[in-house]
């Protein structure tokens, strides 16, 4: 007894209303009807999706055997990038630079021994 009231014996929340077998077994299947258009669905849509990354990935290895093909990639593209050719610029003038600077040392290392 709390404060009062009387406990009744049994299960507590809401009780459970009278529903119509019939319509209830209705709503399941349609429920399950939808369920397996949703998938069939989802299914067709990753199945494009695969394809086209296939299809990608087929382009790529194209242009990657014309490219090793041909040697270098300026001759695919046409004219060679902006973005390439600044590059290209940097790794020749830092190569350059280290090759100086490599050659002095070893040099010098030769003129002290």
């Amino acid at each position: 007894m709390v404060a009062g009231k009387v406990k009744k014996p049994g299960k507590r929340g809401r009780k459970p209303a009278k529903i119509d077998l019939k319509a209830k077994l209705e709503r399941s299947r349609q429920s399950a009807r939808e369920c397996r258009a949703r998938k069939k669905l989802r299914y067709q849509y990753l199945e494009e999706l695969v394809s086209s990354k296939e299809r990608a990935i087929c382009a790529l290895r194209e242009e990657l055997e014309m490219v090793s093909c041909c040697g270098t990639l300026p001759v695919l593209l046409g004219s060679e990038p902006e973005e390439l050719r600044l590059r290209a610029n940097q790794d020749i003038s830092s190569t350059g630079t280290k090759a100086a600077k490599n050659s002095k040392n070893s040099s010098a290392s030769a003129a002290h021994s």
